[in-house]
C-alpha cells in the first residue's frame, strides 16, 4: 500500500543493533502493544560518547527500519549531538518515509529523548510515568502536548497530518474535533472550547488515512480473533474508498461457506463499526 525506499527495506529486512543492553546507561520506552507500536531503546555511554545502542520494537516495517536507523545514527555521537537528532533526521537517513508512517520516526525521537533523560536520572525506565497534559486520543494514548509539539516541529496543517505523525485520530475518530482545536491553537487562532456531538457513524468526517486505520483496527481486534478461533484467518489486501478487499487464510481459505463469512461476519462488522456503505470482496 505504500512505497518504501531501498534503505527502508534494507533496515527492515536486515535491522541493525537488535537486542538489549543489560548494563545500559539509559533506557527509553515509548508506545504500547495495545496501540500497535512499541519501542525500547538502550544506550551505553562512555564519558560523553554513545558507544552502543540497541533496540527492541513491535510494529510495522517502518517502525523496525526507523528504530534500526536511529541506533546507527546514535553510535559514536556525543550525548549533546544525539539530543539534536529529530524524527526528520531519522526519516532522511532512510531516504524518506511514507507520510502515513512518519509516526514511526517520531516514536524513535521520543524514545531517544526518554533514554537520555533516564540516563540523567530525570525519567523512569518504564513508560508508566505520569504524563503531563490532557489525554486526547484514547485509542492510541496520545496527549495534547505530544500533538502540539508534532504540529509545531513538523509544520502540520491538517488532521490527517496529525494522524500520520502521531497516530492520534486514527482509531474511533472521536478526537477529531480536539485535533482541529489543537491545530488552531498551534496557529494562534481562536477556537470554541465546546466539543461538538459525535458523528452519526464512526467514519463520518474521517480522512482516508483515518478510515484505513479504523478498518485495520476492526479487522485486527474484532474480526480476526473470531476467525482464528476456528482455525482460520484473514489478510487485508486493499482499501479503495468504500470497497475493502480481503483474502482468507488457513481453514477459511477452503471453507465452502466462506462467502457467507464474508458477508455476514466481515462486511456486517465493518458496516457496524466503520461505515454502513462499506462493501467487502475477496481478492
Amino acid at each position: 500500500m505504500w512505497e518504501y525506499t531501498d534503505r527502508v527495506k534494507d533496515h527492515f529486512l536486515n535491522p541493525r543493533n537488535v537486542g538489549t543492553l543489560e548494563d545500559a546507561d539509559g533506557v527509553g520506552e515509548v508506545g504500547s502493544l495495545a496501540c500497535g507500536d512499541a519501542l525500547t531503546l538502550y544506550i551505553k555511554v562512555d564519558g560523553d560518547v554513545i558507544t552502543d545502542a540497541k533496540f527492541q520494537t513491535f510494529g510495522c516495517a517502518s517502525a523496525i527500519a526507523s528504530s534500526s536507523a536511529l541506533t546507527e545514527l546514535l553510535i559514536g555521537k556525543t550525548v549533546a549531538e544525539a539530543e539534536k537528532i529529530t524524527n526528520k533526521d531519522i526519516a532522511e537517513y532512510l531516504g524518506g518515509l511514507p507520510r502515513e508512517k512518519m509516526h514511526c520516526s517520531v516514536m524513535g525521537q521520543e524514545a531517544l529523548e526518554q533514554a537520555i533523560r533516564n540516563m540523567r536520572g530525570e525519567a523512569p525506565t518504564k513508560q508508566e510515568h505520569t504524563h503531563e497534559g490532557t489525554l486526547i486520543c484514547e485509542c492510541f494514548g496520545v496527549f495534547d502536548e505530544e500533538i502540539l509539539r508534532a504540529i509545531k516541529e513538523n509544520d502540520l496543517r491538517t488532521v490527517e497530518d496529525v494522524t500520520n505523525f502521531t497516530k492520534a485520530g486514527g482509531g474511533c475518530g472521536k478526537c477529531v474535533d480536539d485535533l482541529e482545536r489543537l491545530l488552531k491553537e498551534a496557529r494562534g487562532e481562536g477556537v470554541c472550547q465546546t466539543p461538538s456531538e459525535g458523528p452519526a457513524h464512526p467514519a463520518q468526517g474521517m480522512t482516508n488515512i483515518q478510515r484505513m486505520h479504523l478498518i485495520e483496527s476492526v479487522i485486527d481486534n474484532e474480526i480476526r480473533p473470531m476467525l482464528q478461533a476456528d482455525g482460520g484467518d484473514i489478510r487485508l489486501v486493499d482499501i479503495d474508498r468504500q470497497t475493502v478487499v480481503v483474502k482468507f487464510i488457513g481453514m477459511c481459505s477452503n471453507c465452502p461457506s466462506s462467502h457467507l463469512t464474508l458477508q455476514n461476519v466481515i462486511e456486517a462488522k465493518l458496516k457496524e463499526k466503520v461505515d454502513p456503505e462499506i462493501r467487502v470482496r475477496e481478492g
